[in-house]
């Protein structure tokens, strides 16, 4: 990085830092602290929910999941439009009606307090693990590429994160998403139109997709009913739409977005703008990945996209089957980039023969490639069992650091940083907001005037950034972070999701039976996981329907028992 990256690094994330204080300053009521006065308009709340969603890890790890495997993670988003339709009839008008603060205090008014309570717990476990993930995820990956000291860099962003949004709560969170967005999504399309330029000037943008293709990265639709297999078209629309539904219309930190809107209308036209857009978004992202993909086929990429594990096992016994495993990815470099050729010479005279034989070819070499780059994971895990072998989560920024122009770099680096900002800001609202009303506020024996709750909220918000910040710290990477992340949401969310289900079409369950099933459900569904009963996105239906399930049968069997028929 040279000055004007570090000019354009630094200004933008200061600007957006910034603006979000000076915006927002003299919040005076938990009303205008929590839900923005109820002023925003629906493309504020479009663009919040997506910038909630849309962390650094989504485009940290998004190309790389491309880049590896193609195109078919987009099928996790397949549920979404279908969940934004489903919140946008049942639960914002509900929400809206009860002029709720916090989605768990619907619990209370249909159950019982400890019901409300368990929830808000269950949300704070969860979302307060994702909030120190989504700072560790930028942090890990830029301090083994750039060499900066991690934990500095976990205290940078959590500081500038606290800064803005203790200051000005829901309002300072949805001002400064629309700066992020738009840095985000001129970022991305920088690097798309870059790596398009990069190529071969022969290589049109239809020659890309005919390359990609060749090698399977475009393979969308899986129609696979195999529970076990992540990413089908069916474990999309179900799996994933319990997911969406679970965290748009339960999870605090989105619920909030929703929450300052104008009015019912404006805030379900900004989830409808964020169900349009999602998913053309998300293509977009695993496209750049593709691209990248293409871009190392003509150019030159290393054995393992992770400095810190190359230089692990370069330092090692090992060092020399690192070599010649190295050694042998240039060879093959060299003999993919003329399979390349003859396959783009073949399309071009149309000869279907020679198409078919430079495609074997080429699919050929890159298998051969990835048994390379697995053989070298093998020998770093030797080397040093701390090191991350795994690299999907490095290759995009390894692209931006070595590949893209002065400037460029410092602008793709604003927008991984501005990702971590924008999730992390909005996680640290919703946790200071769901401590302070659901259980400060609401077991408090005193009443506070509401300057002085405004001030405990933001003081919950403060004890958040510094918790996610020391989770950052002694948190650790795991097979990809996109999917750390779903992870632990479809651990919690099912759950949660049951629960509100129960409250608004089960009107003959009650408080008791709830609280016990979703501790039962909870108790389960990590068993389910640990065990590796079935992937992770079906278990939001899974916990959602066994909590249902639960419920309707203690509920009956309480009934049952309290029968006079029965006593008699």
């Amino acid at each position: 990085m040279v000055i004007l990256d570090w000019v354009v690094l630094s200004g933008t994330l200061l600007f957006i830092a910034g603006y979000g204080v000076w915006k927002t300053r003299g919040s005076k009521s938990v009303d205008d602290y929590v839900r923005g006065g109820n002023k925003a308009r629906w493309w504020t709340i479009g663009l919040s929910v997506m910038a909630t969603q849309a962390s650094a890890i989504t485009f940290l790890s998004t190309p790389g999941q491309a880049f590896h495997d193609g195109m078919g993670f987009v099928q996790f988003y397949f549920g979404l439009p279908l969940a934004m339709i489903v919140i946008c009839a049942i639960f914002v008008p509900i929400y809206h009606k009860l002029k709720v603060f916090t989605a768990y205090e619907l619990l209370e008014k249909r159950f019982d307090l400890k019901t409300r309570t368990l929830t808000a717990i269950l949300f704070l476990i969860q979302r307060g693990l994702a909030a120190g993930i989504t700072i560790f995820a930028p942090s890990i990956i830029l301090s083994a590429v750039l060499g900066w000291d991690l934990r500095t860099l976990n205290i940078i962003i959590g500081i500038i994160v606290i800064i803005y949004t203790v200051s000005g709560g829901t309002k300072a969170v949805s001002v400064t998403h629309k700066q992020q967005m738009f840095i985000i999504m001129v970022g991305m399309f920088f690097a798309f139109f870059f790596i398009l330029g990069s190529l071969p000037i022969d290589i049109t943008f239809g020659e890309v997709l005919k390359i990609a293709g060749a090698n399977e990265k475009l393979n969308i639709l899986n129609f696979d009913f195999d529970t076990q297999n992540r990413y089908t078209f069916w474990s999309g629309i179900t799996g994933g739409f319990f997911l969406a539904l679970a965290y748009f219309g339960t999870d605090q930190s989105q619920v909030q977005r929703y929450l300052s809107g104008k009015s019912v209308r404006e805030s379900q036209l900004g989830l409808i703008f964020n169900g349009i857009l999602k998913i053309p978004m998300q293509f977009f992202i695993l496209l750049v990945g593709v691209m990248v993909f293409v871009f190392y086929q003509y150019n030159s990429s290393p054995l393992n996209f992770n400095p810190a594990a190359s230089e692990a096992v370069l330092s090692s016994t090992y060092a020399e089957d690192y070599r010649q495993l190295e050694q042998g990815h240039k060879e093959l470099e060299t003999e993919k980039r003329m399979a390349q050729n003859e396959f783009s010479k073949a399309w071009g005279v149309k000869d279907y023969n020679a198409i078919e034989e430079a495609r074997i070819k080429m699919v050929d070499l890159n298998k051969k490639e990835s048994s390379n780059r697995d053989a070298a994971r093998t020998l770093i895990a030797q080397a040093d069992s701390t090191v991350e072998t795994n690299d999907k989560d490095y290759v995009f920024i390894h692209f931006i650091l070595n590949n893209l122009p002065i400037g460029l770099v410092g602008l793709l680096l604003a927008v991984i940083l501005s990702a971590a900002m924008s999730s992390t800001a909005s996680e640290l609202n919703a946790l200071g907001t769901i401590t302070a009303i659901d259980l400060y506020k609401r077991n408090k024996k005193t009443q506070l005037n509401q300057s002085q709750y405004v001030r405990a909220t933001k003081a919950f918000t403060l004890l958040w950034g510094v918790i996610a910040i020391v989770i950052a710290c002694v948190a650790n990477l795991f097979d990809n972070l996109i999917q750390l992340v779903n992870i632990i949401g479809s651990i919690f969310y099912g759950n949660v999701l049951g629960i509100f289900l129960l409250a608004f079409f089960f009107k003959f369950v009650k408080g008791n039976a709830v609280f016990i099933a979703a501790i039962i459900t909870q108790i389960i569904v990590i068993i389910g996981w640990s065990q590796d009963w079935m992937s992770y996105l079906w278990l939001n239906a899974f916990g959602c329907a066994l909590v249902i399930l639960i419920a309707i049968i203690l509920e009956t069997f309480d009934r049952w028992l309290r029968n006079p028929a029965f006593e008699a």
